[in-house]
């Protein structure tokens, strides 16, 4: 209920991207997870060609998450949804209808860029549109994403014994029905306010030559490699601990119970004990620590007895929940930092060059644990990919916390209603009774603030500081743009009901 209060509280464009969110992960994890099975079983390919049809897919969204952010740029992160969400429902057509190699590609990599298309987009969006409450957003956001991905696991199973074509109709009749949905009710909107940059390789050079934003990608490597954890090493060790091949799915249950019960309530408390960049740090020391746990039961034998087999997955299940819980404190701030690092009219190219940066570390860091599950195998060190996965938390930890003491991540807004406590700044007047303020961070340079006196045009939803980027392109703080419409302020529990989505 807290979860849909808070979606009510935002404006209806926010709630049905929320909602949209839910069914494009409900759809992705009802038919991906069974693509390859379906692929070689059922239309007897081998696997060079399912791996040739699935690596499509992957480098299609991977490759272009910055070309999505770029139209999201120039063209509005309004088009740009609906005719990601629209390439989906063709896709995930031709799965259902499809059966030679060549239109299986054609699907593969249509649902790829598609991704690419419709991520960055959406961030973009929610970034520029949720006002002071991004952390909010972006905590939401990864509720309803976690809880469609469970509920597409367990309907895809299902389903899967059935037809997997009827899977794919399934899906692409989902994704029809929020394209339409999008097309009717997102409000139009132009594109954004064009940079002094003309073209889009500039936008690219800009975003490429920000040192804090390409060392903060560099830093948060770490999360992505743990969170996709969850599909490769954590079921691996929890079928291996418990002998059941259904552990993967309670291992998510249980994460997904977590996020729903506890994402909102942790993002909140954190925004109320000094803003969530300053505790980023310790949720990727807790994603590190949940690898401990398995150590106690990996390695062993079979268990001899059921209730053996239920204390190993206890121990596996704490592990996961951890993991989530980390997640729950470091993702939505990270994702709310993104835009603070550039331009307002750079947001989507800042969340597209992310998203590449994210999608290659995941993709190196499970080589990596793959690697050592290999290794632990082969010479009896069972515990050798579990440990790798905790160095990977504590250094990715390590230097975000550096980051952070440096004051070179972005000093993000207070909510509404609450004070301004963003790591360790120190506003002060300015000499000669202006009533401009000027900032000093520690080991950092001083940025100059905008007048906080009433002759300044600041909103009343709260206290908003007007930083003027100088410096090399692209390195200092983004100005916000005052045309913007500001977020909603918090309703409370009596106020006006608005019908859910």
């Amino acid at each position: 209920m807290r979860n849909i209060r808070a979606t009510r509280e935002f404006p209806l464009a926010l709630r049905l991207l929320l909602f949209n969110q839910f069914g494009i992960d409900i759809g992705f994890y009802l038919l991906l997870p069974f693509l390859a099975a379906y692929l070689e079983q059922g239309l007897g390919m081998s696997a060079a060609l399912v791996g040739f049809v699935l690596g499509a897919r992957n480098l299609g969204q991977q490759g272009l998450f910055i070309l999505g952010g770029s139209a999201a740029d120039r063209l509005g992160p309004r088009t740009v949804i609906i005719t990601g969400c629209a390439l989906r429902t063709v896709g995930f057509g031709l799965f259902a209808f499809g059966n030679s190699l060549w239109l299986l590609l054609a699907a593969s990599v249509l649902t790829g860029l598609a991704a690419a298309l419709f991520y960055p987009a959406v961030r973009t969006y929610v970034a520029l549109e949720s006002g002071d409450r991004k952390a909010e957003a972006f905590a939401l956001l990864n509720v309803y994403a976690t809880i469609g991905s469970l509920l597409g696991l367990l309907l895809g199973s299902v389903l899967f014994l059935a037809d997997f074509r009827l899977c794919a109709v399934v899906v692409a009749g989902v994704f029809g029905v929020l394209t339409v949905a999008q097309a009717m009710v997102l409000p139009t909107s132009g594109a954004a306010p064009a940079g002094p940059s003309a073209s889009v390789l500039g936008d690219w050079r800009e975003a490429f030559c920000n040192r804090r934003f390409l060392l903060f990608c560099l830093a948060t490597t770490g999360m992505f490699t743990m969170e996709n954890q969850l599909y490769l090493l954590l079921p691996e060790g929890a079928l291996r601990a418990s002998g059941w091949k259904g552990a993967a799915g309670v291992l998510l249950a249980a994460g997904a119970i977590a996020n729903m019960l506890f994402q909102l309530r942790i993002t909140r408390a954190l925004g109320r004990n000094g803003g969530g960049t300053r505790w980023v740090s310790s949720g990727l020391v807790v994603m590190g620590v949940s690898f401990l746990p398995p150590l106690l039961v990996c390695g062993t034998e079979p268990p001899g007895s059921t209730r053996e087999a239920v204390a190993r997955m206890a121990v596996m299940v704490a592990s996961s929940v951890m993991l989530f819980f980390g997640i729950m404190v470091a993702h939505p701030t990270a994702m709310e930092m993104i835009p603070g690092f550039g331009r307002e009219s750079l947001t989507g190219t800042y969340f597209g060059l992310f998203y590449v940066f994210s999608g290659i570390a995941a993709t190196a860091g499970n080589a990596v644990v793959g690697r050592t599950m290999d290794l632990g195998e082969q010479f009896g060190m069972y515990w050798l990919p579990w440990v790798c996965c905790l160095a990977f938390g504590l250094s990715s930890a390590g230097s975000v916390a550096l980051l952070f003491r440096s004051g070179m991540l972005p000093v993000l807004p207070a909510p509404s209603g609450a004070p301004v406590a963003e790591g360790p700044v120190v506003a002060q007047p300015a000499a000669g009774g202006s009533g401009a303020a000027i900032v000093k961070r520690a080991a950092g340079p001083v940025v100059p603030m905008a007048p906080t006196g009433p002759t300044s045009g600041q909103s009343p939803q709260g206290p908003t500081a007007a930083l003027d980027p100088t410096g090399s392109a692209g390195d200092g703080l983004r100005q916000q743009d005052a045309a913007r419409l500001p977020g909603p302020a918090r309703a409370t529990d009596d106020a006006a009901d608005q019908p859910p989505l």
